[in-house]
């Protein structure tokens, strides 16, 4: 017999009562592709839709008045980085209120996390830590942004439900790691400055900054974990100067005017586009990604046309994209340019019934 469920670290509830519990996250399937540094299995690859609830309302964008989320590249294998190969998890079983009594997910951790740098939890075998989930842990916030997450058998559970893998992969923490991601925008313009429309739908092109991620050659937004005890506003903006400014190798003298720009681009009011949970291909059963995308758009462009793009830190390559529904990006942050563009009423999609598709 399975052992009892805890959440809030706490109070136990029976098996019989998982449902109302858990009230557990089903799961929206994408078929769409590509990850980093790996191949899709066939049979993971034309998962159909299934829909799925929060815990308590999520507060972001709708998207035709659906709130949707993606649960696919969390299947994939090998894992990032890796030679492991996931469990096969069919479309049916991914949801935990699933009964699946043969579930036999693989358990890894890489070496690099292991090793116990400033970023990661111990083991929950050492005697000498004691994390507290659904809290904020010290300067650790074990909070979920989707609302309370189950506790089984002393691991934090994936709240979109089986990955085939159990243990960390290569994410510091147990339970929820959180990012920021900082989606800089400005319109596309002509060589006089006017705004260029695109020629089927009409409607203006917005651009955002792009890196090319190090680790899998990925196009995506520029961001990256929020540090203990930092405010997000502080990370979207840091992770923005490092990525796609590279901040860290300025002088000082640069820094300083470098930090003036990015104040002015900062200290307008944001949109906050998505909280939540990610789909990324460094999920597991006990460790998942989740993020708070934030929207600074530059209207007249002036203030990006005095930022040169340069890449550092985690990333390859740095430049400004056209958004459109063409986009090929890192984890679901294409899904985050599109409700950018409903924000702004920018150019998505040459077909119309694309806007109610994601």
């Amino acid at each position: 017999r399975r052992a009892g469920m805890r959440l809030l670290g706490g109070a136990t509830a029976p098996r019989f009562a998982r449902a109302v519990a858990v009230l557990s996250f089903a799961v929206t399937l994408s078929s769409s592709g590509a990850r980093c540094g790996s191949r899709l299995r066939p049979p993971l690859s034309h998962l159909s839709p299934a829909c799925w609830s929060h815990l308590q309302p999520l507060k972001m964008s709708k998207s035709c008045g659906i709130n949707k989320f993606y649960h696919s590249k969390a299947l994939t294998s090998p894992y990032p980085g890796s030679n492991v190969e996931r469990s096969q998890v069919p479309q049916d079983k991914v949801g935990w209120l699933t009964e699946w009594r043969d579930y036999s997910p693989v358990e890894y951790t890489s070496g690099a996390v292991l090793a116990g740098p400033k970023w990661a939890d111990p083991q929950l075998s050492d005697k000498n830590f004691s994390p507290q989930f659904n809290e904020r842990d010290g300067e650790v916030e074990r909070k979920s942004l989707n609302g309370l997450y189950v506790v089984e058998n002393g691991r934090p559970r994936n709240p979109a439900g089986r990955t085939g893998l159990t243990g960390r992969g290569l994410l510091g923490r147990w339970g929820p790691n959180h990012a920021a991601d900082p989606i800089i925008t400005r319109w596309k313009r002509d060589s006089s400055g006017n705004k260029i429309a695109h020629p089927v739908t009409g409607k203006n092109v917005l651009q955002f900054v792009a890196i090319k991620r190090r680790d899998c050659g990925e196009w995506a937004i520029p961001g990256g974990m929020v540090d203990p005890g930092e405010k997000i506003s502080a990370t979207l903006k840091r992770e923005f100067g490092e990525e796609a400014l590279n901040s860290l190798q300025k002088s000082p003298k640069e820094k300083e005017e470098l930090e003036k720009q990015l104040h002015r681009l900062f200290s307008q009011e944001p949109f906050v586009v998505y909280r939540g949970y990610v789909d990324d291909p460094r999920n597991t059963d006990n460790a998942w990604m989740e993020t708070e995308a934030v929207n600074y758009h530059d209207e007249s462009g002036e203030t990006m046309d005095n930022l040169p793009l340069e890449a550092g830190d985690d990333a390859g390559k740095v430049k400004w994209v056209d958004i459109s529904e063409k986009l090929k990006l890192y984890a679901n942050h294409s899904h985050f340019l599109k409700l950018v563009t409903e924000k702004r009423g920018a150019h998505w999609s040459e077909d119309p019934a694309s806007e109610c598709r994601d």
